[in-house]
């Protein structure tokens, strides 16, 4: 589904990631853990395409057999890769809908991304007024990471990336993420990154990822993370 190829990335001239090699398969949840700064929000924005990080010429990135390493940000959007941001911003005067109608244009009609969203919003028990409202205004934590998944949702991407969807979220939220991740799974390739075990709790991976200056240092089953919340990262 996405395969990185001696995959090394700086930003302001210093190396963050280092020669990562590794492909994620469809249909599989990956848990990507590691201590600050081992580069895992780096690796989720390079990804994407984020232009303030330089990705070096000898690494190439595969979706779907297709060499995307030229691409821009959009077009990476458009081929199927989904990141969701550690902090969501607010879109004053700009509803969920109003944003997913244009993002949506010429490939779903206006009715069915209002009854996606509504249906969507119902599963992950969104409120009702946080839709007319201008997007994550007055939201808390919880519900803008919700209101983020239910975008990747409707976009329907192949790839998605969610980082840090556990931080500033409740217990209850948390559980109503991760039934409806595990749900959602089939078909597409999830990638969470976390720095705990919390939502892993719910949500089972079928791989853990550790990432340590700026290499994958281990890999492993749910009992990784298990592991990992008992003896710390030293321990790797």
């Amino acid at each position: 589904m996405l395969k990185l190829k001696n995959w090394t990335a700086s930003v302001s001239g210093k190396t963050i990631l280092n020669k990562i090699d590794f492909k994620f398969e469809k249909n599989q949840v990956y848990a990507l853990m590691g201590p600050n700064g081992s580069g895992k929000s780096t690796l989720a924005y390079t990804i994407a395409g984020h232009p303030a990080y330089r990705v070096d010429k000898k690494s190439s990135i595969y979706l779907n057999g297709k060499n995307i390493s030229a691409d821009s940000p959009d077009k990476r959007a458009k081929a199927g890769i989904f990141l969701s941001f550690q902090s969501p911003l607010s879109l004053n005067g700009v509803t969920v809908f109003q944003l997913l109608r244009l993002a949506m244009s010429g490939k779903k009609d206006p009715l069915t991304v209002k009854q996606e969203i509504d249906g969507i919003a119902k599963k992950l028990r969104i409120k009702s007024e946080l839709l007319s409202r201008s997007l994550n205004d007055g939201a808390s934590g919880g519900e803008k990471k919700k209101l983020e998944l239910l975008q990747a949702v409707v976009l329907d991407p192949k790839v998605l990336i969610f980082d840090e969807i556990d931080t500033g979220v409740d217990v209850d939220a948390l559980k109503t993420i991760a039934k409806f991740l595990d749900q959602y799974k089939k078909n597409r390739t999830i990638i969470l990154i976390t720095h705990y075990n919390r939502i892993l709790k719910y949500i089972k991976p079928n791989k853990v990822l550790v990432l340590s200056e700026g290499r994958i240092v281990k890999e492993g089953n749910y009992k990784l993370a298990e592991e990992v919340e008992r003896n710390g990262y030293e321990m790797i």
